[in-house]
C-alpha cells in the first residue's frame, strides 16, 4: 500500500460552510477502518474547530493554527511548534483598530485589507514574522511555520513518510502541504492556481470531492495517478537525444546487471544519491562493504560484527533514515538464508508503515541464487519497489527474474543480457534493436510498459565511490581471491582480500613465496583480479629483478599496505 495517511484541509475542503456533512464522516470512517491514518490540517484555533466540528476525534492528529500546533485527540496532548508574537506586536494592531483580530496560542489572525497595516507592524517591531494570505484572511506566524512543516512533525509521531501521504486542499494557504505530499489532490471549488498544481483535481466540491478521493484510494490506492506524478521520478541519465530520462518511484522491480567494471556501481551509487535527496528511504543489503561515504546513510556490521535484524528494523522506523546492511560476516552458505529472513521483516514493516520504500540487494546472486527452490523466498504479494544488483542474470534465481518489471543493463555484455532474458521470460525482443555499448551508457528495458529497450548516458554520481578499493581492502573477492599453492600444490591457502593476502604471505615459508613470484603470480593477480595496473607494474618490476629476491616480500606488501590498508 502507498499510502498510508490522508491529511485534509478543512474549510472548503472537507466542510461545507464550516460543517462537515454525515456522508463525509461516513467516508472518513471507511478510510479509517483500512488502517490508514487521517490528519486534520486547518488554519483555524484548535478550541474554534473543536466548537464547529465535533467529529474531530476521528482524526489521528491534528495540525491546526496553519501548522503552528500538533494536537492528539487521544490524548489530549498539545506541541506548539512556535511562539505567540510579543504583546507589543499585538497590542500595536489594536491600537490600529485591527478587527476583526483571532489570537491562537501561536497565530495571530485577521481579515483584508488590514494586511497593508500588519506587514508595516512587522517591519517596525523588526520581528521575523510571516504573513499567509487564504482566501481574504490574512495568518501571522513564526518564519518557517506552514502547513507542511506541521503536517511533517505530525508525520515524525507517527512514524510515516510524507511519501505515504495524499493531501487534499481548496486554497492558498494549503499549498505548501501540496507540494510536500506525494500525491497532491484539489477539490473541484479549490482555487485554480490550487488545481493547477494538484496531481488531481476530483470532479466533486468540498466534501463530496473528498468522498471520492477516499473512494478512489480503497479501490486502488490511487493506482490511476502513478503516470502523473512525474515529479517523483528517479533520474537515471539522459538519452541519446539528450533528454532526461527517470523511472517512477513506485511499482518497478529492476534488475541491474553488469559485469565487473562495468559501471553497474557508478549508477547505483547515482541512483542511490536520488533516492537520499528526494528523501526516499532504502535498506541495502550489501554482502561485500562496497558502499560507504553515502550522506546520512548508517551502515550496520562489517567484516567481523554481522548486522542484526532488530537493529536494522529499529532504525528503520525513523522514515528519513536509509540503511546500509553489510554482511561481510555472513558466511556465504548462509546468506540466502538471512536475506530470507531479513525480506520477511522488511515486508511486513512495510505493511504497516509503508517503508522503506525501496530494498536493494547488491551482488544479489550470492543471496538469491539459481539454484535455489523458489519456493524458498519469502517473496511478498505486493512485490514493488525492490533492486537487485548482479553481474549475471543467469545466476540470479528464477523466483525473482519472474518478477522483474525494470532491466538495467551495462557494459560489453549488455545485448546478450539482454538476449538472455527476452528468452528466459519469453518476451519478443526485436532483432538488432540492442548493439554495443560505449563507457557510461546503459540498456533500459521497461518490460511492464511494453516498450523495447532505451539507451541512455548514465548519471555520475556526485560523492567519491570507493566501493572497489575498500571491496579489495577487506571485502571476499570470491572466484578473484588469491591461493597460495606452492609448488607441487603442497598448500591451499585462500587470501579473499588484500588485508589476507598480507597476513598470509607474512607467514608461508620462503620456497612458497618464491614460487610464485618467479611465475609473477603476484603482478597477474593484483593487474586481472584486483585491476591495479599501475600497483601490477611496481610489482612486475620486483619480480623480474632477481638481485633483490631476498627482500622481495617485504618490498611487495609494503606497496600493498601503502595503497590500501595503511
Amino acid at each position: 500500500m502507498r499510502y498510508l495517511c490522508l491529511a485534509a484541509d478543512y474549510d472548503g475542503t472537507l466542510a461545507t460552510h464550516g460543517k462537515v456533512e454525515p456522508a463525509v464522516i461516513e467516508a472518513l470512517q471507511r478510510l479509517k477502518a483500512s488502517t490508514r491514518k487521517l490528519i486534520l490540517v486547518t488554519g483555524r484555533v484548535l478550541d474554534e474547530l473543536k466548537a464547529v466540528f465535533p467529529g474531530y476525534e476521528l482524526f489521528d492528529l491534528i495540525v491546526a493554527e496553519n501548522g503552528a500546533l500538533i494536537y492528539n485527540p487521544a490524548t489530549k496532548e498539545e506541541r506548539l511548534l512556535g511562539n505567540l508574537p510579543p504583546a507589543t506586536f499585538i497590542n500595536n494592531l489594536h491600537h490600529h483598530r485591527v478587527q476583526p483580530l483571532s489570537i491562537g496560542k501561536v497565530i495571530v489572525a485577521t481579515w483584508e485589507p488590514h494586511h497593508t497595516v500588519v506587514l508595516e507592524s512587522i517591519k517596525e517591531a523588526g520581528l521575523e514574522l510571516q504573513v499567509i494570505f487564504n482566501k481574504g484572511a490574512v495568518m501571522i506566524l513564526p518564519a518557517g511555520i506552514n502547513k507542511a512543516k506541521g503536517l511533517k512533525e505530525a508525520l515524525k509521531d507517527l512514524n510515516i513518510s510524507m511519501h505515504n501521504v495524499v493531501a487534499v486542499g481548496d486554497a492558498e494557504n494549503d499549498g505548501a502541504m501540496l507540494q510536500a505530499a506525494e500525491c497532491a489532490v484539489a477539490v473541484s471549488n479549490a482555487l485554480p492556481a490550487v488545481q493547477h498544481m494538484a496531481d488531481w483535481v476530483t470532479d466533486h466540491h468540498h466534501g463530496k470531492g473528498v468522498i471520492q478521493l477516499i473512494d478512489r484510494l480503497l479501490e486502488d490506492d490511487l493506482q490511476h495517478l502513478n503516470n502523473q506524478l512525474i515529479r517523483h521520478y528517479l533520474p537515471l541519465g539522459r538519452r541519446i537525444s539528450n533528454e532526461g530520462y527517470g523511472i517512477s518511484a513506485f511499482g518497478p522491480n529492476i534488475l541491474l546487471s553488469g559485469s565487473t567494471k562495468s559501471g553497474k556501481t557508478t549508477l547505483t551509487t547515482y541512483i542511490l544519491e536520488q533516492m537520499i535527496e528526494k528523501h526516499y528511504q532504502f535498506c541495502l543489503i550489501d554482502p561485500e562493504g562496497d558502499y560507504i561515504d553515502l550522506p546520512g546513510v548508517v551502515r550496520i556490521g562489517d567484516n567481523t560484527h554481522p548486522p542484526v535484524p532488530e537493529e536494522v528494523l529499529s532504525l528503520l522506523q525513523n522514515p528519513m533514515q536509509s540503511i546500509i546492511v553489510c554482511i561481510l560476516a555472513v558466511p556465504f552458505d548462509e546468506r540466502p538464508r538471512f536475506f530470507n529472513s531479513l525480506l520477511s521483516a522488511l515486508s511486513q514493516m512495510r505493511k504497516e508503515t509503508g517503508h522503506p520504500h525501496w530494498i536493494i540487494a547488491d551482488e544479489a546472486h550470492h543471496m538469491l541464487p539459481a539454484p535455489a527452490a523458489p519456493s524458498f523466498y519469502a517473496i511478498p504479494d505486493d512485490f514493488k519497489n525492490f533492486m537487485f544488483i548482479t553481474v549475471s542474470t543467469e545466476g540470479m534465481n528464477e523466483a525473482i527474474l519472474n518478477k522483474i518489471t525494470l532491466l538495467i543493463s551495462t557494459g560489453d555484455d549488455a545485448a546478450n543480457a539482454l538476449q538472455q532474458f527476452s528468452r528466459f521470460r519469453n518476451i519478443q525482443l526485436h532483432a538488432h534493436t540492442v548493439t554495443p555499448l560505449e563507457k557510461g551508457q546503459a540498456w533500459v528495458w521497461d518490460i511492464e510498459n511494453g516498450a523495447q529497450p532505451a539507451l541512455i548516458k548514465t548519471g555520475t554520481p556526485v560523492h567519491v565511490q570507493q566501493r572497489h578499493k575498500k571491496k579489495y581492502a577487506a571485502g571476499d573477492m570470491d572466484y578473484n581471491s588469491f591461493y597460495f599453492r606452492g609448488p607441487n600444490d603442497k598448500l591451499n591457502l585462500k587470501a579473499y582480500n588484500l588485508m589476507i593476502f598480507i597476513q598470509i604471505a607474512s607467514g608461508i615459508d620462503d620456497e612458497t613465496w618464491l614460487y610464485h613470484l618467479k611465475r609473477k603470480d603476484y603482478s597477474n593477480w593484483l593487474r586481472n583480479s584486483v585491476h591495479d595496473k599501475e600497483l601490477a607494474d611496481l610489482v612486475d618490476a620486483v619480480e623480474n629483478d632477481e638481485n633483490h629476491y631476498e627482500g622481495s616480500r617485504q618490498t611487495i606488501l609494503e606497496m600493498i599496505n601503502e595503497r590500501y590498508t595503511g
